[in-house]
């Protein structure tokens, strides 16, 4: 029967000083996961600052709590923990979740969605296990990070340098023949860079598909999507075409 004394232990001294320690690596987890991120950000990749920083950040949520197997329950958990081993528990719900994670991310071409969604979704999961093994200090604040980054990270990235990212399909007229290295000056000389990796090239019945992300050489560089809508529309040689926001 759980009395005053049993769960006053969640929040004694020991207890309290733990949770600050995991808080703390959490903290650093976070910043180290934004660094990453910024750099894909940067360079025009799908994963940005909030899915690297969520990820890390509740990874590190996940591997700091099994260093810490006697103050699990209040301090109550070690005769539980080597009797009923909950690192499987937590194993199975972390895979469980990932499953589900899945279910949400979404891609059409260059452009994926759901990205952070998936990591939110699976740090809400690491949430609940530091609730189930008694770290409430260590869930609220991870609980509350991740929430400062779904809801305001968007407005520090915008204040940093970056360069958006136009998702490109162009489809060409039977027997026209276009030049890699000619694509690539207009691209430049509109204020765009071809993303290194990026360009994938089809074809069929004589005609050619080429797919690429067009990456602004600046935050303010680059014409609009519909400008170059409008220089494509007159272009001779294509015969079709597709442009959208490269997006997570």
């Amino acid at each position: 029967m759980p009395t005053f004394e049993m769960l006053a232990a969640y929040w004694s001294g020991p207890e309290m000083a733990t949770n600050g320690l995991i808080l703390l690596n959490l903290l650093g987890a976070l910043l180290l996961g934004l660094l990453v991120g910024y750099e894909r950000s940067y360079h025009g990749r799908a994963a940005g600052m909030r899915t690297y920083g969520i990820v890390c950040m509740a990874s590190a949520a996940l591997t700091i709590i099994g260093g810490y197997p006697g103050f699990w329950f209040g301090g109550h958990g070690g005769a539980l923990v080597s009797a009923a081993d909950p690192t499987r528990i937590i194993q199975g719900v972390v895979t469980g979740i990932g499953f589900l994670g899945a279910g949400v991310i979404m891609r059409e071409g260059f452009n994926i969605s759901g990205l952070t969604t998936a990591a939110s979704i699976w740090a809400s999961s690491v949430i609940g296990i530091m609730v189930g093994v008694g770290f409430y200090l260590a869930a609220m604040g991870l609980a509350f990070m991740a929430s400062m980054i779904m809801i305001y990270l968007h407005r520090i990235e915008a204040f940093l340098p970056s360069r958006h990212a136009l998702a490109i399909t162009m489809r060409f007229r039977p027997g026209y023949a276009p030049l890699e290295a000619t694509l690539r000056r207009v691209a430049l000389e509109r204020g765009y860079e071809i993303a290194g990796g990026t360009l994938t090239i089809g074809g069929s019945e004589g005609r050619q598909e080429w797919r690429f992300v067009a990456l602004a050489l600046s935050r303010k560089s680059g014409i609009p999507l519909s400008g170059l809508a409008s220089e494509l529309a007159a272009f001779d040689g294509i015969d079709s075409f597709q442009l959208s926001h490269a997006r997570n």
